[in-house]
């Protein structure tokens, strides 16, 4: 069986990245490894023979690092039809890989698909809050979604070359949602494969970026494909939600960051993307 070729994106966990680099070589299929490291303060030293280490050469954002690993892919067309794309600390069972190619011969027109994290949760797309989580419809296979996650995604060759890869404006959170989005419009299938799964048990960014990036994104997505009528009304909806929330605690999401929200409602009307203002970065 040819290897199936694997993206992990890395920045400044390098324990973290052997792990998961250790989970992959545990697939019941073959993988080549590319590891696209986002500017780490160290390079991950990394050496193996199925491992190849690509330098991004700064903090460069998920979106932008992974599509370095999705560029290589296409340029090689001998790698195969499938692209497997994780962050450094995605940790896939065993037979998470086999189950996902299993269940994807069975679907011709699927374009991305993503493991299961084992939440119960479904990723679909509304017209007003983007990305957002409704209870799991499907106990074990396909389930169809709006966008897959990225904790653990394949991209079909076919599905890239045609709709293109991550727009890097988002530089993280998002990109995975504008994708699907784009794939769809160009009549290929997103889902989720129940029952092949993966954990990812750390978050590695700081509550104020991570706050500032997805209300940002969530405009921009919002914007992008469903048009001023319905971003006005979600950034009407980021406004109260601001307001109210500075009042009532418990209206607060877990990355709740005033600095956050307001530098990324600011930034998305004027048009400022990409990465977060770096002092971000270092608040709580």
């Amino acid at each position: 069986m040819q290897p199936l070729p694997v993206v992990i994106v890395h920045r400044n966990q390098p324990a973290r990245l052997v792990d998961t680099i250790d989970a992959f070589r545990a697939q019941d299929v073959p993988v080549t490894i590319t590891v696209v490291d986002n500017g780490s303060a160290a390079v991950p030293a990394v050496e193996a023979t199925d491992v190849a280490v690509v330098l991004a050469g700064g903090n460069l954002g998920f979106g932008p690092a992974a599509n370095i690993g999705y560029r290589r892919f296409l340029a090689d067309g001998d790698a195969g039809e499938w692209v497997v794309l994780a962050p450094h600390d995605a940790l896939p069972e065993p037979t998470c890989l086999s189950n996902m190619l299993s269940v994807l011969a069975e679907h011709p027109r699927a374009g991305l698909a993503c493991a299961d994290v084992g939440d119960g949760a479904t990723p679909v797309i509304d017209p007003y809050f983007g990305g957002i989580l409704v209870p799991a419809r499907v106990d074990r296979g396909w389930e169809p979604v709006g966008h897959p996650h990225g904790t653990l995604m394949l991209a079909r060759r076919a599905c890239l070359d045609e709709v293109g890869i991550f727009d890097e404006r988002y530089f993280a959170y998002c990109e995975e949602a504008d994708l699907a989005l784009r794939a769809t419009a160009a009549g290929w299938e997103s889902g989720l494969v129940r029952g092949a799964m993966v954990r990812n048990p750390s978050v590695g960014s700081t509550s104020a970026s991570i706050d500032y990036l997805q209300l940002r994104n969530t405009l921009l997505l919002v914007r992008e494909h469903s048009g001023r009528y319905h971003v006005f009304i979600r950034l009407c909806i980021a406004l109260w939600h601001l307001a109210s929330g500075a009042v009532v605690p418990t209206r607060r999401g877990p990355y709740w960051n005033v600095e956050g929200r307001l530098r990324g409602l600011l930034d998305f009307l004027r048009g400022r993307f990409g990465p977060p203002p770096p002092h971000l970065f270092a608040k709580r």
